[in-house]
């Protein structure tokens, strides 16, 4: 597992306010688990949404620019993940 430092990480939506519940984190931790399965779980949905905006191939080059955040963010956050499982 990781001996990195406690990070912030994101748990999801609280059903109840509809506000992001963040989390501090600790290496190997279940709070840590549960923050890699939501990261998880929401790089999946947001690469079955580009995809199929792709797919189509009719978005025009502002829709498309407007995915280049969240997919960086996603993307970070699975490296980010890959990273911990392997120190």
């Amino acid at each position: 597992m990781s001996t990195s430092t406690p990070r912030l990480r994101s748990l999801g939506l609280d059903p109840d306010t509809g506000k992001e519940a963040l989390a501090v984190t600790h290496p190997g931790g279940r709070l840590e688990e549960l923050a890699d399965v939501h990261a998880l779980k929401a790089a999946a949905v947001l690469v079955t949404v580009v995809g199929a905006v792709l797919e189509v191939g009719k978005a025009p080059d502002a829709e498309l620019a407007a995915f280049v955040t969240p997919l960086h963010a996603a993307l970070e956050e699975c490296v980010g993940i890959m990273a911990a499982d392997r120190e």
